[in-house]
This record gives C-alpha cells, structure tokens and sequence, in this order.
C-alpha cells in the first residue's frame, strides 16, 4: 500500500490541473473549428456542454494514469527527483523556455509569411482558452505524459533489453539519452495531426519545421527532466508559450 501511496497522491493532486485544462483545451479547439463542424460534433453528443465534459474527463483520465504510472516508472529507474526548486535549475529552465518560445515567435513571422495558415493558427489560439491551454495542457499535462510516463517507460525497456546487469543505481546516461529522443520523437509525431488539420496535406518544409521545432523543443525538456526533475520540464515548457504569447502581444 505505501508502494502507491505517493504515486496516488501525485496523480490526484494532477486532476484539478487536467479538468481545467481539458476544458479549455476543448474550447480551443471549437474555436478553431468552422460552425459545421462544430454542428456535427456537437450532434453527436447532444449538447457542446456534454461535449466539453468528455473530453475534461478524457484528459483528467489519461492524465491520472500516466501520472500515476509515471511516478512509479521514474522512481523505477532512478529518475525520481524531489519536489523542491533549486535557484540554478529554475533560472536554467526559464532561460531554455525563453529561447524557445522566442524561437516560436520568430517562427510565425517567417515561416507565418511562407504559409499564412501558421498565422492563422497562431492568431486564432490567442485567446484566455488558447493561453490558459497552452500553459496547463502543453505546459504540464505534456510533460506528465511525454516525459514522466513515455520517456521512463523507454527508459526501462532499453534497461531491462540492452543493459539489465547494470542496477537501477548505475543505469549508462545512454539509456535515458536514447529514451528522450524517443519521446521527443514522438512529441513531434504527435502534433503532425494538428498539423494536418490546419494545412490539409504535408510538405517537406511544413514535416521538417514540425520535427525540429518539437523535437529541439522535446529533447530539451528531457533533459531537463533526466537532470533536474520533472517540474523543470514544466517549467521550461510554459514559459515557452507564455513567452510566445508576450511576442504575439506585442507584435500583433
């Protein structure tokens, strides 16, 4: 029972975070959704409230067990950190979340002025939802299931595969190396639909901007999870979206 105690604690105390989030990450994307659109998914439910409903608890589903498997992979293998901000480690993630963000503010002036569509899709997501989803959705929820559980579990197939007479005190940095690009792969794999959505088809420039934006922006954030802790990966990912909507304020 103490064995899951903590993993519990931690994924409950993510629910509040991924309700919020789901809700506002459902308004968003209603938004950026043409009216007969919106028409035939909310048809198929009954009402736009019992659509935002399920995805809340879709998220705050998902979210609970990825935390709470995540929590108990990374302590698994050895990348359980404390809970407590040190001054250096946070300064390092709000300067790696900065440079990124400013990276995706740039990007939507020059790869916005090749395809219109990225601005669009940049303008129609500043909005309170779009902000309030990119911080708690992108910044957190993300993180939870991209780093916290893909990446650890990764981390322990590789382990246990390639390098299983090592304990889980003394596992080789390759491995958790090979884990992050992993998952960094994946986080960008894993925006390519909404890709899709806003340009309808995929060329190369649109498939090599996802991959480098996403995967620069997932690897960092793994190694911020792998050295650090799980916080600062938070941490670095939104202020990477509160720093690309503060250019968007400006400049817009």
């Amino acid at each position: 029972m103490n064995k899951i105690k903590k993993p519990l604690l931690f994924a409950l105390l993510l629910l509040p975070v991924a309700i919020i989030g789901g809700i506002c990450t459902a308004y968003l994307q209603l938004d950026t959704l043409s009216e007969d659109m919106v028409q035939q998914a909310v048809s198929q439910v009954g009402s736009m409230g019992i659509l935002v409903t399920i995805t809340a608890v879709q998220t705050a589903l998902y979210t609970f067990v990825a935390g709470f498997l995540g929590y108990i992979l990374t302590s698994k293998i050895g990348l359980m950190k404390p809970f407590t901000f040190k001054k250096k480690s946070v300064i390092t993630s709000l300067l790696f979340g900065a440079g990124l963000g400013l990276l995706l503010g740039v990007d939507h002036f020059v790869s916005g002025s090749i395809y219109p569509e990225i601005q669009s899709a940049n303008i129609s997501s500043f909005t309170l939802n779009g902000i309030i989803a990119s911080i708690l959705y992108g910044g957190i929820i993300e993180e939870i299931m991209l780093r916290l559980f893909f990446m650890s579990l990764i981390a322990l197939i590789v382990w246990k595969l390639f390098f299983k007479k090592h304990t889980s005190e003394n596992i080789p940095s390759k491995v958790y190396i090979i884990a992050n690009i992993v998952a960094a792969l994946a986080f960008a794999a894993g925006h390519l639909p909404a890709t899709v959505v806003i340009f309808g088809s995929l060329d190369p420039y649109i498939l090599i901007r996802c991959f480098v934006l996403n995967g620069v922006a997932g690897y960092l954030f793994g190694e911020l999870f792998r050295k650090h802790g799980i916080g600062y990966s938070m941490i670095a990912h939104a202020t990477a979206h509160i720093v690309k909507f503060i250019i968007f304020a400006i400049f817009l």
